[in-house]
């Protein structure tokens, strides 16, 4: 009975000292089960499931990237923003190296080198434009001083608001077998007056001219005062025409086509409008090119 008794008190000593065998052994089921009655429980006293814990934004799990990335990826830093025109100006103005030229050119002029090329220019085409002017002005002074030394006074030359590259022409002369020769003795006209002006790129391109007075009818002369000769188009032109030829080719066609000085009431005394002369050379040019020239050709002088 003894021995019975201290082995009751061996087993409650254990169970208070919290023997780890004792609780492996008390494991297995009914450890499972006192575990889940604890969730169980945890359950009903929290009402809810802890949430899981955030992602970090633009981590590896999540498929949009987070603010920081995104605007990395869709623009470059403010640092990169702010030095491309700098560089593209620093190329443009032509300051520094060669490399720091050769960066610029590849980059492109930013907001400084557009202003100093606007500003200054572009030299090769003002070199150009000058030579131009310098070609076109040796070439008219020379043409006035061989119409000056004619010695038929076909043709006299008066400078518009003395600019060398506007002319009023005075023909003075047409065959003297035509009618319309007839009709300048008739209505007392001592010249027909036309006006030359020239081109940028003269003798190269040809001068627009037109008729001022009188008032012609015929003679490829038409409205407006506008004249139908090829070689007053850029395809019929040769920069070997001089103006005393032009004016003599201009004679001659008249004297072709039957030109005469208007003399009808009304219509005789209406002066020419060079608006419409340039409306008028320009649609009988797209006529020509599309049908071809067939009167006055050059051949004709």
């Amino acid at each position: 009975m003894a021995t019975l008794l201290r082995k009751i008190g061996l087993i409650r000593l254990h169970r208070d000292t919290g023997d780890p065998k004792h609780h492996r052994g008390g494991g297995g089921s009914g450890g499972q089960q006192s575990a889940s009655l604890r969730g169980k429980g945890g359950a009903k006293s929290g009402g809810h499931k802890p949430p899981p814990p955030p992602q970090q934004p633009g981590g590896a799990g999540d498929a949009s990237p987070g603010p920081g990335q995104g605007r990395r990826a869709a623009e470059p830093a403010p640092r990169d923003k702010a030095a491309a025109p700098a560089v593209g100006a620093a190329g443009a103005a032509g300051a520094g190296g060669p490399r720091e030229r050769a960066a610029g050119a590849r980059a492109g002029p930013g907001p400084a080198g557009a202003a100093g090329a606007a500003a200054g220019g572009c030299p090769v085409p003002a070199g150009r434009q000058q030579h131009c002017t310098q070609v076109r002005s040796r070439r008219l002074m020379k043409e006035l001083q061989d119409i000056a030394r004619l010695s038929d006074r076909f043709i006299s030359v008066e400078l518009v608001d003395e600019s060398l590259f506007d002319w009023n022409v005075k023909l003075h002369q047409v065959d003297k077998d035509s009618v319309l020769w007839q009709d300048m003795k008739e209505t007392n006209t001592e010249f027909i007056l036309l006006n030359l002006t020239f081109p940028d790129n003269f003798p190269f391109s040809p001068p627009f001219m037109r008729v001022l007075s009188p008032r012609l009818e015929n003679g490829y002369v038409l409205d407006g005062g506008a004249i139908c000769m090829e070689l007053l188009t850029p395809r019929g032109w040769s920069s070997a025409y001089t103006v005393e030829a032009v004016m003599r080719q201009f004679a001659a066609s008249l004297v072709k086509g039957q030109g005469r000085i208007c003399r009808k009431a009304g219509k005789s005394k209406k002066s020419f409008s060079r608006k419409e002369a340039e409306a008028t050379f320009k649609s009988l040019v797209k006529t020509h090119e599309k049908y071809g020239w067939v009167t006055p050709p050059v051949s004709d002088g």
